[in-house]
């Protein structure tokens, strides 16, 4: 995907090599814990599994980690992200988002995750499940197409 200018799946409106893939590719780390949600939303996208592991905490990971992602990945076709809330405070930080999965049409996933940083370095540590949003007919659509939702996913 890198060699190719396209979007970033995070659908930050930037080109994927300016905005997630310099993440992914370890050139510089996320400054805020927003820029790393988007940034593993984006490798959930890419099926980078390593990327996923690297930026969980380590107390989190699992022995079979690796192998969970890539079940994970294989059977989710990510639609859309809307970020709706990140508080930040020194290495502790909330990021509040929405991801749209295909699920005849579609369902979401809506999660408030903590974020810490150690070391300079941003880690998801855990979220916390929360009710669906409502979407209206006359919404953009979340996948990023510019179109109201009744004419794209709804």
């Amino acid at each position: 995907m890198s060699e190719i200018a396209s979007s970033c799946p995070c659908l930050s409106g930037k080109l994927y090599q300016n905005c997630c893939e310099p993440l992914h590719k370890a050139e510089y780390s996320a400054e805020r814990a927003d820029q790393l949600m988007r940034s593993r939303y984006s490798a959930f996208c890419l099926g980078l599994t390593g990327y996923l592991v690297e930026t969980l905490h380590p107390s989190k990971r699992r022995p079979d980690e690796i192998n969970l992602l890539r079940e994970t990945i294989s059977q989710t076709t990510w639609l859309g992200l809307i970020i709706l809330d990140h508080k930040q405070a020194n290495d502790l930080a909330e990021v509040e988002f929405v991801a749209f999965y295909e699920d005849q049409p579609f369902s979401q996933l809506h999660e408030r995750s903590r974020f810490t940083r150690e070391a300079g370095r941003w880690f998801y540590h855990d979220g916390v499940f929360m009710p669906d949003i409502k979407l209206g007919r006359n919404d953009p659509c979340f996948c990023g197409s510019g179109e109201k939702l009744k004419r794209c996913h709804g």
